[in-house]
C-alpha cells in the first residue's frame, strides 16, 4: 500500500506529465527545424555550415531574449486563472501584444545591422558575408515568431498544449521541402545554401502565426478570455510595467543562458570551421536533450502558478518538488545512454569524419550535466511561477558568464599558456560551461527552498 503523501506525489507526477508530453512534442517539432537545418546544410558545404552556425548563434541569442520578456506572460496568467479571473487574462495578452510589437522593432534593428556581433567571430569575409544574410533574412520572421509565442504562453498557462504541438508539428512537415527548395534549389530558384534555411523558416513563422490567431478566434474555449470583440485597446503603462517588470529579468535570464553558448561558438569559430562545425552539432544536440527538462518545468511551472493563484501554497510546494523529482527521474539515465550511443549520434548528424572528431570528445560534458541542467532549468522556472526573476538571473549571470564563459575563454584559447592540451579547444568551453551549470542548479534549488518557505509564513 501506497502512503497518502506517495499517492500525492504519483498523482501530482502524472498531472506533470500529462501537461509536459505536448510540450516536449511540440518543442521537438521546433529544435527538429533546427536539426534539418544542420544537416541540410552539412551536406551542401562545410563553408555554409559554419556561415549557419555563427548566423544561428546570434539569431537565438536575440530571440530568446525578447522571448524571455514575453514568457512574463505564461505566470501572469497562470495565477489568474487559478483564481477564476478570466477577463483579466485577454487584457494582459492585448498588452502583451503591444509588447511583442515593440520588442520586434528592436529585434529586428539589431538583425538587420548585425556586423558588430559578426566582428567577434573574426570569420573570413566569406563566411561572414552568408552569416549576414542569412540574420537580413530572419529579421522578416521575427514579429511573427514572437508573436506565436504569445498564443503558445496563453495555452500553456491554461494548461492546454495540444493545439501549440499541433501547429509546431505542420511547421515541421513544411521544412525538408522548404529547405530543400531554397538550399539546394529547383522550380527556378537558384541554389542558396545556409541562407535558404532562413527563407523556409520565415515562410513557417508567417503561417504558424495565422493558425493560431484562427484558432483563437474560431474555438469556443476562448470565449470566455474575452480576446476579441472589446474594441481597439491602447497600450496601458501599468500592465506593460508589470509584464516588464518580470519579464526583463527573465529575458535577461534566458539571454545569459544562451549566449553562454552563442559566444561558445564564435569564440570556438577562431579555431577554425572543423571546431565549430563539430561544436555545432554537439550544441545542436545537447539543445534536443534540453527539451526534456524544459517541457518538465513549464508543465511544473503552469500548475505551480495556478495553485498561487488558488492561494493553496502547500500544493504549489508538492507540485514543484514532483517537478524537480521527475525531470532528475529522467535525466540521469538519459545521460548514460548519450554516452554510450554518441558515435552512432553523431554519424546521424554527417558523414565528415573530420567533424565527428571533432565532436566525439564534447558528449562526455552534455552526458555529465543533464542532471544538473534538469534541476536548474525545474527550478527557474518555479521561481518565475512565483514571479520571482532577478535573484535567479544574477545567479545565473555570475555562473554561466564568469565561470562558463569566462572559465572557457581562460581554458580553451589558453592566453596563458599553461592549459593540458586535452583540455585546449573546444574542450576548455565545455569544461567550463559544465561546471557553471552545476553551480547554477545548486544555488538555484537552495534560493527555491528560502522561496517556499517564506511564502508559506505569510
Amino acid at each position: 500500500m501506497k502512503s497518502a503523501s506517495e499517492s500525492g506525489l504519483t498523482g501530482n507526477i502524472t498531472r506533470i506529465a500529462a501537461i509536459a508530453w505536448p510540450m516536449l512534442i511540440g518543442q521537438l517539432a521546433v529544435v527538429a527545424n533546427g536539426v534539418i537545418d544542420t544537416a541540410m546544410t552539412s551536406r551542401f558545404s562545410a563553408t555554409d555550415l559554419a556561415a549557419l552556425s555563427i548566423g544561428i548563434s546570434i539569431y537565438i541569442s536575440i530571440f530568446v531574449g525578447l522571448n524571455g520578456v514575453l514568457q512574463a506572460i505564461s505566470p501572469t496568467v497562470g495565477q489568474l486563472f487559478g483564481a477564476r479571473d478570466y477577463p483579466q487574462i485577454g487584457a494582459k495578452i492585448k498588452q502583451g501584444i503591444w509588447l511583442a510589437l515593440f520588442l520586434s522593432c528592436v529585434g529586428c534593428t539589431i538583425l538587420l545591422f548585425p556586423q558588430p556581433l559578426l566582428n567577434i567571430a573574426e570569420a573570413s569575409p566569406a563566411l561572414s558575408e552568408k552569416s549576414r544574410l542569412y540574420l537580413q533574412i530572419l529579421a522578416l520572421a521575427l514579429p511573427a515568431t514572437l508573436g506565436f509565442r504569445i498564443y503558445s504562453a496563453l495555452n500553456n498557462a491554461v494548461a492546454r498544449p495540444k493545439m501549440v504541438m499541433a501547429i509546431q508539428l505542420a511547421s515541421l512537415a513544411l521544412k525538408i521541402p522548404l529547405n530543400t527548395l531554397f538550399i539546394f534549389g529547383g522550380l527556378g530558384i537558384p541554389a542558396m545554401g545556409g541562407p535558404g534555411c532562413a527563407i523556409a523558416t520565415t515562410v513557417i513563422a508567417w503561417l504558424m502565426l495565422f493558425a493560431g490567431w484562427i484558432i483563437l478566434h474560431r474555438v469556443a474555449y476562448y470565449k470566455i478570455f474575452e480576446l476579441f470583440g472589446t474594441g481597439f485597446v491602447r497600450p496601458q503603462w501599468q500592465t506593460l510595467k508589470g509584464l516588464l517588470h518580470l519579464g526583463i529579468p527573465m529575458g535577461l535570464s534566458y539571454l545569459i543562458e544562451v549566449t553562454a553558448y552563442a559566444f561558445m561558438a564564435l569564440f570556438i569559430a577562431r579555431l577554425g570551421e572543423v571546431a565549430v562545425s563539430g561544436h555545432q552539432l554537439t550544441a545542436n544536440f545537447g539543445t534536443i536533450l534540453y527539451m526534456l527538462p524544459l517541457s518538465i518545468a513549464s508543465a511544473t511551472s503552469t500548475l505551480v502558478a495556478q495553485a498561487i493563484g488558488a492561494k493553496d501554497l502547500q500544493h504549489a510546494k508538492k507540485m514543484s518538488q514532483a517537478g524537480i523529482r521527475l525531470a532528475t527521474g529522467c535525466a540521469i539515465p538519459i545521460g548514460v545512454l548519450i554516452w554510450f550511443t554518441r558515435s552512432w549520434i553523431l554519424h546521424a548528424y554527417t558523414n565528415n569524419e573530420a567533424i565527428i572528431a571533432a565532436a566525439l570528445p564534447l558528449f562526455f560534458f552534455i552526458s555529465f550535466y543533464q542532471m544538473f541542467d534538469a534541476i536548474q532549468v525545474v527550478a527557474a522556472f518555479i521561481l518565475r511561477a512565483y514571479k520571482i526573476a532577478v535573484i535567479p538571473t544574477v545567479l545565473y549571470a555570475v555562473a554561466l558568464w564568469g565561470c562558463g564563459l569566462g572559465g572557457g575563454y581562460f581554458i580553451g584559447l589558453d592566453p596563458l599558456h599553461i592549459m593540458p592540451e586535452q583540455i585546449r579547444g573546444a574542450a576548455g568551453f565545455w569544461l567550463a560551461n559544465s561546471l557553471s551549470i552545476a553551480l547554477v542548479a545548486l544555488f538555484l534549488w537552495l534560493y527555491l527552498q528560502r522561496v517556499q518557505h517564506y511564502f508559506q509564513k505569510q
